[in-house]
C-alpha cells in the first residue's frame, strides 16, 4: 500500500512515521509513506498557499490551484490505478471503523490536510475528493487527522501487527466496544481482577467478555447497538 500526504507542514509527520506500527509496517515493506509540501506546487515567489475568502469574513482559504495540481502530480506518479483522494475536514463524513477497514483495502491513498478556514470548494468539485472528519470538533488543521487515518489504516494491513486477532477484537470492529482488560497483579489496593478471568475456563471467559462488551456499549455508546440492528 502507498499513502501520500499533502500538507504545508511536512515536518509534523517525521516522528509519526518513525515509531510504532507505522515504522514496523514500513520496514516490512507493507506500506510506503510519503509526505509532500504543498508549497512545491505554488507558482509565485512567496509560495502562497492561501488567500482571503471571496465574500469577506475572517481567516484565509487554501487556494485551489496548488491543491489540484499537487493531487494530479501525485496521481500521475502511478501506483496501479487512480488513488483514493481524501480531504480531512470538519465538514466531512464521520470516520468510523468500517470506513477505516474499507480504506485499508486500497492500493493508494492520498490524504490532504486542510488548514485555516478550509479549502477552496472547487478542489473537491474538480478532483472528486472525499471528505472525512475524525470527530465533531475543530482542530488547527488536517495534519493530526491525517495521522489518525494513517495509524488506523496501517494497523489493519495484513502483517502489520503480530496478532491479527487483536485487531479483530478492537472496539468498533465487531460493532461494539471492546471488553475490559486486566493484567498482573491479580489484586491491587484491594481491587481484584474478576475471578472468571483467573479460572482457566475459556468458555466462561469468552461469555464474560461478550457480556461486558455488550453491557459497556449499552451504557456508554447505545447508538452503536441501534446501528448494529
Amino acid at each position: 500500500m502507498r499513502i501520500d500526504v499533502i500538507t504545508i507542514f511536512p515536518d509534523m509527520f517525521r516522528e509519526v512515521f518513525d515509531f510504532g506500527i507505522a515504522r514496523r509496517a514500513r520496514e516490512a515493506g507493507l506500506v510506503s509513506l510519503q509526505v509532500h509540501d504543498l508549497r512545491s506546487w505554488t507558482n509565485d515567489r512567496h509560495r502562497t498557499t492561501d488567500d482571503a475568502p471571496y465574500g469577506g469574513g475572517p481567516g484565509m482559504v487554501m487556494k485551489v490551484q496548488p491543491l489540484v495540481e499537487a493531487s494530479e502530480a501525485i496521481a500521475a506518479m502511478g501506483h496501479g490505478g487512480a488513488p483514493r483522494l481524501v480531504l480531512l475536514s470538519p465538514r466531512g463524513l464521520p470516520l468510523d471503523q468500517p470506513k477505516v477497514q474499507e480504506l485499508s483495502e486500497e492500493d493508494h491513498l492520498v490524504l490532504v490536510a486542510g488548514r485555516y478556514e478550509g479549502v477552496d470548494e472547487r478542489f473537491v468539485e474538480i478532483t472528486g475528493a472525499e471528505e472525512f472528519s475524525i470527530g465533531d470538533y475543530v482542530l488547527s488543521g488536517g495534519e493530526i487527522p491525517a495521522m489518525v487515518v494513517i495509524d488506523a489504516v496501517v494497523r489493519l494491513l495484513p502483517g502489520a501487527i503480530s496478532d491479527p486477532q487483536s485487531a479483530e477484537e478492537d472496539s468498533f470492529s465487531r460493532g461494539v466496544l471492546d471488553f475490559p482488560h486486566y493484567t498482573r497483579p491479580a489484586e491491587f489496593r484491594g481491587s481484584r481482577v474478576p475471578e472468571v478471568l483467573l479460572s482457566g475456563d475459556h468458555a466462561a471467559v469468552r461469555e464474560w467478555r461478550e457480556s461486558r462488551a455488550l453491557s459497556d456499549t449499552r451504557s456508554r455508546r447505545p447508538e452503536l447497538l441501534r446501528e448494529r440492528r
